[in-house]
């Protein structure tokens, strides 16, 4: 293969054509359902599809056909076929929902309004996952320019990740036939550790949430009646510590939990080498420090052990206008992230469990649940990818490539490896250190863009020509 070739078609395209459209994107404040429940009236997430459709229409290869799926209630889906030269299929994916805003972003920056830096494209949304799309085609496009044979190619392109994919499966089986059996999965998605090297996601967590809320009061009263009366976040934190122990962060209950595999820490010792040592790559505030300095227990608390967060909050004023009220309601929203092979199911009856059980001076207690979804750990790489991989990376960044599991949750891995058992998955992405992907301040590292979608042509490729 014509690595040159390869290279100067994707920088052209991403320079002239894919900066321009992600910026356009960048612009559309299409927040996934989970988030904007008028998403269908406001009208943002079709501006959204439209935009995409019409430049991949543009960017068309001969042969290729591309509809919007609509299924009445869900957000619609893009499901592009681009014909190949074998029988054999892909499946590459990417989704084009965003997170909400976030506040903190720096001055001169905004999220709905995309701003370069030098290498650096600011904004909501484009490096999770606006930038897929225009990748995948990318990399067709650069094969069939050096006249490369693949295999038969179906992009999806989806509207509700960022709120768990719940759309996601009647779309598989209403496309089941035309998706075929893919022996190969690409999604781009994901993150990377550095900016120097093709990073390949070996597993990804589970996630288990909803909104934990405790009630005492019919009313607010004043807070001299404090000791009389429990307040409710109190109560809230003493079930808490049912899930977390408050002094070391660990959630050691045996349904979130899971037996690491030894060829996942032994990989994640060896990813270590790729990291920066510290912890550089958090935003943390002067004098703060990560958990550990043990970056190797670092990434494994992040990859393969549950953790908790809080990720909002009802039932408490602005501290600017609380008054000396004891507070009749706490609510937290809840956030479990489950190790990869951790039954999400059985986690969340088990957290539900834990937190209604038993209440503290008979509070009213509640946990609804409003997410679950299961991790993946991915199969054992075949060798022609392996080598395809590392190669890829080896042309295009000038290092072999990298093998580490992420902390976050992609649904549509733990879906696809049940659906196609046989498949052989490489899931990597832009969103490495301080991209802050659903913070503020995202970022897309343009030249780690450009060379993700040169190292997917040449998978794709590779993949043609692999021995049977």
């Amino acid at each position: 293969m014509s690595t040159a070739q390869i290279r100067s078609f994707v920088d052209n395209l991403w320079d002239r054509e894919i900066i321009p459209a992600l910026i356009e994107f960048g612009r559309i404040p299409n927040k996934s359902v989970s988030f904007d429940p008028e998403w269908a009236s406001r009208g943002h997430m079709q501006r959204a599809v439209d935009l995409l459709s019409k430049w991949a229409q543009h960017h068309a290869t001969p042969g290729m056909k591309l509809e919007v799926a609509h299924i009445e209630g869900r957000t619609p889906l893009i499901f592009i076929d681009v014909p190949g030269t074998s029988d054999d299929q892909v499946l590459l994916y990417g989704h084009l929902d965003k997170q909400p805003e976030m506040a903190g972003w720096r001055k001169g920056l905004d999220p709905w309004a995309p701003v370069r830096e030098g290498d650096l494209l600011y904004g909501r949304g484009l490096a999770d996952d606006g930038y897929a799309m225009f990748a995948c085609l990318a990399a067709l496009g650069a094969l069939r320019a050096a006249k490369m044979p693949h295999a038969r190619c179906t992009i999806i392109v989806e509207a509700c990740e960022e709120s768990g994919s719940f759309d996601l499966p009647p779309y598989i089986d209403l496309l089941a036939e035309r998706i075929g059996r893919p022996s190969l999965v690409v999604a781009l998605d994901s993150g990377c550790g550095n900016y120097e090297q093709l990073w390949c996601t070996t597993s990804l967590r589970g996630l288990a949430g909803g909104t934990l809320r405790v009630e005492m009061l019919t009313e607010g009263i004043h807070s001299g009646a404090s000791g009389q009366v429990a307040d409710t976040f109190r109560v809230a934190r003493h079930l808490l510590s049912r899930i977390e122990n408050p002094e070391t962060g660990a959630v050691s209950d045996p349904a979130f939990n899971v037996a690491i595999p030894r060829a996942r820490l032994n990989e994640t010792k060896a990813s270590v080498q790729g990291v920066a040592p510290g912890a550089s790559d958090l935003p943390l505030v002067v004098g703060a420090a990560p958990v550990t300095d043990d970056v190797v227990e670092r990434i494994i608390n992040s990859t393969w052990r549950p953790a908790l967060s809080i990720i909002g909050a009802e039932g408490l004023p602005p501290a600017s206008n609380a008054g000396n009220v004891l507070r009749p309601m706490t609510a937290l929203k809840l956030s479990l992230r489950l190790p990869p092979n951790c039954n999400s199911q059985k986690a969340t009856a088990r957290l539900k469990a834990l937190l209604e059980s038993n209440p503290p001076y008979g509070a009213k207690v509640s946990f609804d649940a409003d997410w679950e979804a299961d991790g993946w750990d991915a199969p054992e790489f075949a060798p022609w990818l392996k080598k395809s991989m590392d190669e890829a990376s080896l042309a295009y960044f000038g290092k072999p490539a990298a093998y580490m599991g992420l902390g976050g949750t992609i649904p549509f891995m733990a879906m696809l490896g049940e659906r196609f058992p046989q498949a052989q998955f490489l899931i990597t992405g832009v969103l490495g250190p301080r991209s802050n992907a659903h913070g503020p301040n995202e970022f897309l590292h343009i030249p780690t863009g450009r060379s993700v979608t040169c190292c997917v042509a040449q998978v794709i490729a590779d993949h043609f020509r692999r021995s049977p």
